[in-house]
Protein backbone atom coordinates (compact mmCIF):
# COMPACT_ATOMS: atom_id res chain seq x y z
CA UNK A 1 0.00 0.00 0.00
CA UNK A 2 1.58 3.24 -1.15
CA UNK A 3 1.42 6.12 1.31
CA UNK A 4 2.95 9.56 1.47
CA UNK A 5 3.14 12.13 4.24
CA UNK A 6 1.69 15.30 2.76
CA UNK A 7 1.85 17.74 5.61
CA UNK A 8 3.14 17.81 9.14
CA UNK A 9 3.32 20.23 12.07
CA UNK A 10 3.05 20.29 15.84
CA UNK A 11 -0.67 19.60 15.37
CA UNK A 12 -0.01 16.30 13.58
CA UNK A 13 0.27 15.09 9.99
CA UNK A 14 -1.67 13.55 7.11
CA UNK A 15 -0.73 10.36 5.26
CA UNK A 16 -2.29 10.15 1.79
CA UNK A 17 -2.82 6.70 0.31
CA UNK A 18 -4.85 5.03 -2.37
CA UNK A 19 -8.52 5.10 -1.43
CA UNK A 20 -8.30 7.71 1.33
CA UNK A 21 -6.00 9.09 3.98
CA UNK A 22 -4.95 8.73 7.61
CA UNK A 23 -4.60 11.77 9.83
CA UNK A 24 -2.74 11.89 13.13
CA UNK A 25 -4.13 14.67 15.28
CA UNK A 26 -1.87 15.43 18.21
CA UNK A 27 -1.53 14.23 20.80
CA UNK A 28 -3.33 10.87 20.60
CA UNK A 29 -6.04 10.76 17.89
CA UNK A 30 -6.08 9.02 14.50
CA UNK A 31 -8.68 9.62 11.79
CA UNK A 32 -8.93 7.32 8.79
CA UNK A 33 -11.14 8.42 5.89
CA UNK A 34 -11.97 6.71 2.63
CA UNK A 35 -12.22 8.75 -0.56
CA UNK A 36 -15.63 10.44 -0.67
CA UNK A 37 -17.36 11.97 -3.65
CA UNK A 38 -19.91 14.73 -3.25
CA UNK A 39 -23.44 13.49 -3.86
CA UNK A 40 -25.06 14.68 -7.05
CA UNK A 41 -27.51 17.54 -6.90
CA UNK A 42 -30.25 15.14 -7.98
CA UNK A 43 -30.42 13.85 -4.44
CA UNK A 44 -28.70 10.50 -4.99
CA UNK A 45 -27.22 8.81 -1.95
CA UNK A 46 -23.51 9.45 -1.31
CA UNK A 47 -21.06 6.70 -2.29
CA UNK A 48 -20.08 4.06 0.29
CA UNK A 49 -17.50 5.25 2.76
CA UNK A 50 -15.78 4.04 5.89
CA UNK A 51 -14.07 6.03 8.59
CA UNK A 52 -11.88 5.16 11.54
CA UNK A 53 -11.63 7.25 14.68
CA UNK A 54 -9.24 6.04 17.37
CA UNK A 55 -8.03 7.57 20.62
CA UNK A 56 -4.93 5.94 22.10
CA UNK A 57 -4.48 7.59 25.49
CA UNK A 58 -1.41 6.90 27.67
CA UNK A 59 -2.62 6.11 31.19
CA UNK A 60 0.70 5.05 32.70
CA UNK A 61 4.19 3.91 31.70
CA UNK A 62 3.73 0.92 29.39
CA UNK A 63 -0.09 1.19 29.38
CA UNK A 64 -2.60 2.95 27.13
CA UNK A 65 -6.38 3.08 26.78
CA UNK A 66 -7.68 2.51 23.24
CA UNK A 67 -11.11 3.88 22.27
CA UNK A 68 -12.19 3.42 18.65
CA UNK A 69 -15.14 3.57 16.27
CA UNK A 70 -15.93 2.94 12.59
CA UNK A 71 -18.53 5.43 11.31
CA UNK A 72 -19.84 4.17 7.96
CA UNK A 73 -22.87 4.27 5.67
CA UNK A 74 -22.38 0.63 4.57
CA UNK A 75 -24.32 -2.22 6.15
CA UNK A 76 -26.11 0.02 8.62
CA UNK A 77 -29.06 -2.36 8.83
CA UNK A 78 -26.80 -5.36 9.43
CA UNK A 79 -24.94 -3.46 12.14
CA UNK A 80 -28.20 -3.10 14.06
CA UNK A 81 -28.71 -6.88 14.03
CA UNK A 82 -25.18 -8.03 14.95
CA UNK A 83 -24.70 -7.68 18.72
CA UNK A 84 -22.08 -5.20 19.81
CA UNK A 85 -20.20 -7.82 21.87
CA UNK A 86 -19.60 -9.89 18.73
CA UNK A 87 -17.92 -6.92 17.01
CA UNK A 88 -15.77 -6.45 20.11
CA UNK A 89 -14.72 -10.11 20.07
CA UNK A 90 -13.60 -9.78 16.44
CA UNK A 91 -11.72 -6.53 17.05
CA UNK A 92 -10.04 -7.82 20.21
CA UNK A 93 -8.54 -10.70 18.22
CA UNK A 94 -7.02 -8.13 15.84
CA UNK A 95 -5.79 -5.87 18.62
CA UNK A 96 -4.11 -8.84 20.32
CA UNK A 97 -1.79 -9.20 17.34
CA UNK A 98 -0.59 -5.63 17.84
CA UNK A 99 -0.58 -5.48 21.63
CA UNK A 100 2.09 -8.11 22.16
CA UNK A 101 4.32 -6.81 19.37
CA UNK A 102 4.07 -3.19 20.53
CA UNK A 103 4.71 -4.25 24.13
CA UNK A 104 8.13 -5.68 23.28
CA UNK A 105 8.84 -3.15 20.57
CA UNK A 106 8.82 -0.34 23.15
CA UNK A 107 11.31 -2.24 25.27
CA UNK A 108 13.61 -2.72 22.29
CA UNK A 109 13.40 1.00 21.59
CA UNK A 110 14.29 1.75 25.20
CA UNK A 111 17.28 -0.60 24.99
CA UNK A 112 18.84 1.21 22.02
CA UNK A 113 17.60 4.65 23.08
CA UNK A 114 14.45 6.35 21.78
CA UNK A 115 16.53 8.63 19.55
CA UNK A 116 17.86 5.49 17.84
CA UNK A 117 14.52 3.69 17.52
CA UNK A 118 15.14 3.04 13.81
CA UNK A 119 18.02 0.73 14.76
CA UNK A 120 15.50 -1.63 16.38
CA UNK A 121 12.96 -1.53 13.54
CA UNK A 122 12.81 -2.39 9.86
CA UNK A 123 10.52 0.06 8.05
CA UNK A 124 11.41 -0.17 4.34
CA UNK A 125 8.07 0.54 2.63
CA UNK A 126 6.05 3.68 2.01
CA UNK A 127 3.22 2.23 4.11
CA UNK A 128 5.61 2.51 7.08
CA UNK A 129 5.77 6.28 6.60
CA UNK A 130 3.25 6.97 9.38
CA UNK A 131 5.47 5.15 11.86
CA UNK A 132 8.47 7.20 10.78
CA UNK A 133 6.44 10.42 10.83
CA UNK A 134 5.03 9.72 14.28
CA UNK A 135 8.43 8.92 15.75
CA UNK A 136 9.81 12.12 14.22
CA UNK A 137 6.89 14.11 15.63
CA UNK A 138 7.32 12.51 19.07
CA UNK A 139 11.02 13.32 19.08
CA UNK A 140 10.69 16.87 17.77
CA UNK A 141 7.73 18.11 19.78
CA UNK A 142 7.70 15.83 22.85
CA UNK A 143 11.40 15.07 23.25
CA UNK A 144 10.48 11.37 23.30
CA UNK A 145 8.57 11.82 26.56
CA UNK A 146 4.93 11.68 27.62
CA UNK A 147 3.89 14.73 29.64
CA UNK A 148 2.49 12.96 32.70
CA UNK A 149 0.45 15.03 35.14
CA UNK A 150 2.47 13.56 38.01
CA UNK A 151 6.13 12.47 38.08
CA UNK A 152 6.66 9.01 36.60
CA UNK A 153 9.63 6.70 36.25
CA UNK A 154 11.35 6.99 32.90
CA UNK A 155 11.81 3.23 32.87
CA UNK A 156 9.17 0.84 31.61
CA UNK A 157 7.53 -1.36 34.27
CA UNK A 158 8.70 -4.96 34.63
CA UNK A 159 7.68 -7.18 31.74
CA UNK A 160 4.45 -8.98 32.70
CA UNK A 161 3.47 -12.45 31.57
CA UNK A 162 1.80 -12.99 28.22
CA UNK A 163 -1.45 -13.72 30.02
CA UNK A 164 -1.31 -10.30 31.67
CA UNK A 165 -0.57 -8.51 28.40
CA UNK A 166 -3.38 -10.21 26.45
CA UNK A 167 -5.99 -10.63 29.19
CA UNK A 168 -9.40 -9.26 28.21
CA UNK A 169 -11.60 -9.48 31.28
CA UNK A 170 -10.23 -6.61 33.38
CA UNK A 171 -9.00 -4.54 30.45
CA UNK A 172 -12.30 -4.63 28.55
CA UNK A 173 -15.15 -6.94 29.58
CA UNK A 174 -15.88 -5.53 33.04
CA UNK A 175 -15.98 -2.03 31.55
CA UNK A 176 -18.20 -2.93 28.57
CA UNK A 177 -21.93 -3.34 29.24
CA UNK A 178 -22.46 -5.39 26.08
CA UNK A 179 -19.62 -7.86 26.70
CA UNK A 180 -20.33 -8.22 30.42
CA UNK A 181 -24.02 -8.94 29.72
CA UNK A 182 -23.09 -11.48 27.03
CA UNK A 183 -20.63 -13.19 29.39
CA UNK A 184 -23.27 -13.43 32.12
CA UNK A 185 -25.81 -14.93 29.70
CA UNK A 186 -23.32 -17.43 28.25
CA UNK A 187 -22.29 -18.63 31.71
CA UNK A 188 -25.94 -19.20 32.54
CA UNK A 189 -26.39 -21.23 29.35
CA UNK A 190 -23.26 -23.22 30.15
CA UNK A 191 -24.62 -24.16 33.58
CA UNK A 192 -28.01 -25.00 32.07
CA UNK A 193 -26.41 -27.36 29.53
CA UNK A 194 -24.41 -29.11 32.25
CA UNK A 195 -27.52 -29.55 34.41
CA UNK A 196 -29.44 -30.87 31.42
CA UNK A 197 -26.78 -33.45 30.58
CA UNK A 198 -26.84 -34.77 34.17
CA UNK A 199 -30.64 -34.65 34.30
CA UNK A 200 -30.95 -36.62 31.07
CA UNK A 201 -28.58 -39.30 32.35
CA UNK A 202 -30.58 -39.49 35.60
CA UNK A 203 -33.80 -39.74 33.63
CA UNK A 204 -32.34 -42.63 31.64
CA UNK A 205 -31.27 -44.46 34.79
CA UNK A 206 -34.72 -44.13 36.37
CA UNK A 207 -36.91 -44.92 33.38
CA UNK A 208 -34.83 -47.33 31.29
CA UNK A 209 -37.01 -50.29 32.32
CA UNK A 210 -40.35 -48.48 32.06
CA UNK A 211 -40.68 -45.60 29.60
CA UNK A 212 -37.58 -46.28 27.50
CA UNK A 213 -37.92 -49.89 26.47
CA UNK A 214 -36.45 -49.74 22.96
CA UNK A 215 -32.79 -49.39 22.13
CA UNK A 216 -33.58 -46.50 19.77
CA UNK A 217 -35.21 -44.48 22.55
CA UNK A 218 -32.32 -45.07 24.93
CA UNK A 219 -29.83 -44.14 22.20
CA UNK A 220 -31.63 -40.87 21.56
CA UNK A 221 -31.63 -39.96 25.25
CA UNK A 222 -27.92 -40.79 25.61
CA UNK A 223 -27.16 -38.75 22.48
CA UNK A 224 -29.05 -35.78 23.94
CA UNK A 225 -26.98 -36.00 27.14
CA UNK A 226 -23.72 -36.19 25.17
CA UNK A 227 -24.71 -33.25 22.97
CA UNK A 228 -25.59 -31.11 26.00
CA UNK A 229 -22.26 -31.93 27.62
CA UNK A 230 -20.26 -31.26 24.44
CA UNK A 231 -22.11 -27.98 23.89
CA UNK A 232 -21.30 -26.88 27.45
CA UNK A 233 -17.60 -27.68 26.92
CA UNK A 234 -17.54 -25.80 23.61
CA UNK A 235 -19.22 -22.81 25.22
CA UNK A 236 -16.79 -22.86 28.15
CA UNK A 237 -13.86 -22.80 25.68
CA UNK A 238 -15.49 -19.95 23.72
CA UNK A 239 -15.97 -17.93 26.92
CA UNK A 240 -12.37 -18.45 28.03
CA UNK A 241 -10.84 -17.48 24.68
CA UNK A 242 -13.05 -14.47 23.94
CA UNK A 243 -13.73 -12.95 27.36
CA UNK A 244 -10.67 -13.87 29.43
CA UNK A 245 -7.52 -14.90 27.57
CA UNK A 246 -6.52 -16.36 24.24
CA UNK A 247 -2.91 -16.90 23.36
CA UNK A 248 -1.75 -15.26 20.13
CA UNK A 249 1.08 -17.06 18.34
CA UNK A 250 2.19 -14.89 15.43
CA UNK A 251 3.98 -17.77 13.74
CA UNK A 252 0.62 -19.50 13.24
CA UNK A 253 -1.23 -16.50 11.78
Amino acid sequence: MKAKIEQGSIEGFVSAMEGGNMRFQAPCTVHGTSTDKVAAASGKAPPPHLRLVAFCIPVGPGRSRLIWGFPTNVGVGLAKIIPRWFNHVVMNSIIDSDAYLVHFQERKYAAVGLHNWHKASYVPTSSDSMIVAYRSWFRKYCRNQVGWATPQSIHAPPTPTKQEVLERYWSHVVQCTSCSAALKAMKAVEVFLQVMSVAVVGFLAVTKETLLRSAVQRTMVVSAAVLCFMASRWLADFIEKNFYFQDYVHAYR
